[in-house]
């Protein structure tokens, strides 16, 4: 979901909305009109210009270049894309600057415009818009520099202007902390929340060109392995664009190797049929969901559509449990995270251990396979230098799925409870404590 644009109030409005979304005795219709009114308030008057290169750099910064590929339209070049739907794919060349003050699963909007590099996410040269000549050197630069041939493809949701989706991609290379080639796919959102339908067929115009892109990075002999990050809305432009290259080429690219689907904003048994179409489970990429019984956004986009969201399902219950299992998809259950959005629909983003778990998925290659340690527990090591008890305790429970696919992890699980068997139980309680109304 996007930011809050009106700082002063934005702990009022957190909390009035919070109180509503408790306490409302409304019909669901009515409370649905509600808080779309209340949230599209909260949104309209968003200033713009964040994406305006700063003059200098600024000691302690942190930086993310990424290349772009997106379906929107040529704008200002201040705002560099708008919502609008463009001709044709068109790319950009971004450089985000991260501040020294930055915390873990969050991104630090500018208060006012120009930003300031010491305390905000802001762009440097040589930010711009570029062709699909210059797009192709400027990706075999970023390939060529990293120490591993990775690509990650980001796509985002509903809801999502230009630079909410730049902004947020750059955080989330930045506290993953994998060392990849960052590719923005970014379709036409109006940035709105009055604008579901129209953002829905964006995604669908979108669906071609993502497909054209993946099929454009798989064919490069330089590149290694790419792995595909979409969130929300952005799962259902995803799917599609992987189910129609397995129709038209017989299979999934090899190289597209993970999908990670975050709060995806897709109907449960159309991502099944979605997903079964690429093939047998030994032809397709691995799947990885990220979903929360307690995303307040999709059970929103559920009344509007009378079906069950993929990303809101508890995917530790029947009927889900098993279908999962059968598709081969490794599951993460968020529900009993905690959340700074009142929608409980950006915990992928927002919780710390869950953005490091991110990018060990990322990273893991060719290690995970041939290493005798699971996938759940490499989780467990990314959260174990956590503070407190809650990383230890967070590695555990979101793994635990994983020790249902997961041979090497399972055989180990055991012991790794035994030894951090009291923080569980902390860490259970304390999510217990947060999720019981105040």
């Amino acid at each position: 979901m996007r930011r809050f644009t009106f700082w002063p109030w934005r702990t009022g409005f957190r909390g009035l909305l919070a109180a509503c979304v408790r306490a409302s005795r409304l019909p669901p219709h009515t409370f649905l009109v509600i808080v779309i009114t209340v949230c599209g308030l909260a949104g309209c008057a968003s200033p713009k210009g964040f994406l305006e290169p700063v003059a200098a750099r600024a000691p302690g910064t942190s930086e993310v270049e990424m290349l772009v590929a997106t379906t929107r339209l040529r704008t200002i070049p201040a705002e560099m894309f708008s919502g609008f739907r463009g001709p044709a794919l068109d790319f950009a060349d971004i450089v985000v600057s991260i501040p020294p003050v930055h915390q873990p699963g969050k991104v630090e909007w500018p208060h006012q415009i120009p930003g300031n590099p010491e305390t905000d996410f802001v762009t440097l040269e040589p930010t711009r818009t570029i062709d699909k000549t210059q797009a192709a050197v400027v990706f075999r630069r970023l390939l060529r520099k990293g120490p591993k041939k990775q690509v990650l493809v980001f796509v985002h949701g509903f809801n999502n202007r230009f630079e909410d989706a730049v902004f947020r991609f750059a955080q989330i290379i930045h506290d993953s902390g994998a060392e990849v080639v960052p590719l923005l796919f970014t379709w036409p959102s109006k940035g709105n929340v009055f604008a579901y339908g129209y953002d829905h067929e964006s995604a669908e115009y979108s669906r071609d060109a993502l497909e054209d892109s993946l099929r454009f990075l798989a064919k490069d002999p330089e590149l290694g392995e790419i792995a595909v990050y979409a969130h929300s809305m952005g799962n259902w432009v995803t799917l599609e664009a992987l189910r129609q290259m397995a129709i038209r080429d017989g299979k999934v690219a090899e190289k597209i190797r993970d999908v990670i689907l975050a709060s995806p904003d897709v109907d449960v048994y159309v991502a099944q049929k979605q997903i079964t179409a690429m093939g047998p489970r030994t032809r397709r990429p691995r799947f990885f969901l990220f979903a929360s019984a307690d995303d307040r956004a999709l059970a929103v986009s559920r009344a509007l559509h009378s079906d069950q969201r993929l990303g809101s399902i508890d995917p530790d219950q029947e009927p889900w449990k098993d279908t999962l299992r059968s598709e081969g998809i490794r599951t993460f259950n968020l529900s009993r995270a905690p959340s700074g959005d009142i929608t409980h629909h950006d915990k992928p983003f927002e919780v710390p251990q869950v953005v490091t778990l991110v990018g060990q998925i990322i990273m893991s290659g060719q290690t995970q396979t041939e290493s005798k340690v699971g996938l759940g527990e490499r989780i467990m090591q990314a959260t174990a230098g956590a503070t407190a008890s809650f990383g230890n305790a967070a590695g555990l429970v979101v793994s635990a799925p994983l020790a249902i696919v997961d041979p090497v992890t399972r055989e180990h699980y055991g012991d790794q409870i035994d030894a951090f068997g009291d923080q569980v139980d902390a860490f259970g309680q304390s999510m217990r404590d947060a999720a019981t109304p105040q």
